[in-house]
């Protein structure tokens, strides 16, 4: 097994791994908040870092057949979300390259100027500043 290198954002913002806190998106790279995911709602990212995509397969999401790919955590291989990589209908071409994180996997930093990071729990909105 090799090393890990991951990738660290900078930004007021960052949602990370709520299982190992490794960095995944901005906060600006957010496209929509209105998307379904496996475990309640979820993300549609412009990027994600840190991330390794699982093979490709045909889903039947709620708003049609697409093709995706599971995303996990670069550091823990945690099942975060998936990667669109094809859509099949004209008006869901937008999503394809595009990013989907549940919000139930995720949390947020966000960064205090005097203090440094706060890490807040996206799925219960408890902050414990570090």
């Amino acid at each position: 097994m090799g090393r890990i290198f991951l990738e660290y954002i900078s930004g007021d913002v960052v949602h990370v791994c709520s299982a190992c806190r490794t960095h995944l998106a901005d906060n600006e790279s957010i496209i929509s908040k209105a998307f379904q995911g496996r475990h309640g709602r979820a993300f549609l990212f412009a990027d994600v870092v840190n991330v390794t995509t699982g093979p490709r397969e045909n889903r039947l999401l709620l708003t049609g057949l697409h093709v995706v790919a599971d995303i996990y955590c670069n550091c823990c291989d945690t099942r975060l979300g998936w990667k669109y990589l094809e859509a099949y209908e004209e008006t869901q071409k937008y999503k394809e390259g595009k990013f989907i994180l549940e919000k139930a996997m995720i949390g947020k930093e966000e960064e205090i100027p005097s203090i440094g990071f706060r890490e807040q729990d996206v799925t219960n909105d408890a902050i414990a500043v570090q």
